[in-house]
């Protein structure tokens, strides 16, 4: 075994023993069809007024201005799919916000990652990145062999589906890379687009995120959501997973073995009235390590009213 080999070994097992479900490995380099992709989104305004998304286009497209010296891109998926499910009056929330804010749980465990190869393999200068940086999370994730990009525009994976958070540690050393996914399974199933009630599945795996569900739910800052959605939203409070529910490669999900990723058990159980009557302070309380804390308790009450049935 040469010293690729043996570095590439050390960086999957220490994937596992974090509790990572996959690993995979592609070399640091300009993303140049995913550069026109995200280009003709953009022009297209399918961000809405996530202006964020606008910012930082040359380090979304280049894992090397954003980590100098870059020259290996490692993908880890981690689980989410709950082992519980909401209560069937509750107001809709999706699975990824059941527990504890991934972004702090898998930030410490890239932080942890990146120590742990520090130790086995010697110096090494890394960042690591979970939804919340200027990296293409989906297209590194192709890139490394964990699936393709669904007709929904999320990861697929064909042992286990699409209930996974994609994180990114971008190092400055050289490891075995592993092949790109070259196929799409949807095949011609069109069960996410014919299912999803605001149309933002477009041809050609495109997001309209302007319009989906999500967007109005976390991202729309807002005091109003636009009147043309008002019955589209099925009751979802806080984002939307009927595209992933509907997806047939999801018939393979199992739970989940993240203890941080357990349910809030409010979120599993609490009826719409009661959301409503919740105080700021309780919220604040039961929410403060949730992902739900990021649409605010004016956020919550917001889509309250907007999805409250007549």
């Amino acid at each position: 075994m040469n010293l690729l080999q043996k570095n590439t070994a050390i960086v999957k097992k220490k994937a596992q023993e974090l509790g990572f479900n996959y690993c995979g490995i592609a070399k640091a380099t300009y993303l140049d069809e995913d550069a026109r992709r995200l280009e003709s989104w953009l022009n297209q305004n399918m961000h809405g007024k996530m202006q964020y998304m606008e910012n930082h286009f040359d380090m979304r497209v280049d894992p090397r201005k954003l980590v100098p010296g870059a020259k290996s891109v490692i993908t880890v998926l981690k689980n989410y799919y709950p082992d519980e499910m909401q209560s069937e009056h509750t107001p809709h929330i999706a699975k990824y916000a059941f527990g504890m804010d991934y972004h702090e749980v898998i930030r410490a465990q890239l932080k942890t990652f990146l120590q742990l190869l520090n130790d086995e393999i010697g110096e090494i200068a890394g960042r690591g990145f979970v939804d919340s940086a200027p990296v293409l999370e989906r297209a590194w994730a192709v890139k490394t062999g964990a699936g393709w990009i669904g007709r929904n525009g999320n990861l697929i994976n064909k042992q286990s589906g699409s209930f996974y958070f994609i994180a990114t540690l971008i190092v400055d050393i050289e490891l075995e890379y592993d092949d790109p996914f070259a196929k799409d399974y949807c095949g011609n199933c069109n069960k996410c687009v014919e299912s999803c009630p605001t149309e933002a599945i477009e041809p050609n795996k495109q997001i309209n995120g302007s319009k989906c569900i999500s967007y109005f739910t976390i991202e729309l800052k807002d005091a109003l959501i636009p009147e043309e959605m008002k019955g589209k939203f099925q009751d979802w409070m806080f984002g939307c997973d009927i595209c992933q529910d509907v997806c047939p490669w999801n018939r393979f999900s199992k739970a989940h073995s993240e203890p941080q990723f357990n349910a809030i058990p409010e979120i599993l159980s609490l009826s719409h009235q009661q959301w409503e009557s919740i105080s700021e302070n309780a919220f604040k309380n039961i929410f403060k390590d949730s992902p739900l804390k990021r649409t605010k308790y004016a956020g919550i009450q917001r889509n309250l009213q907007f999805i409250e049935r007549k």
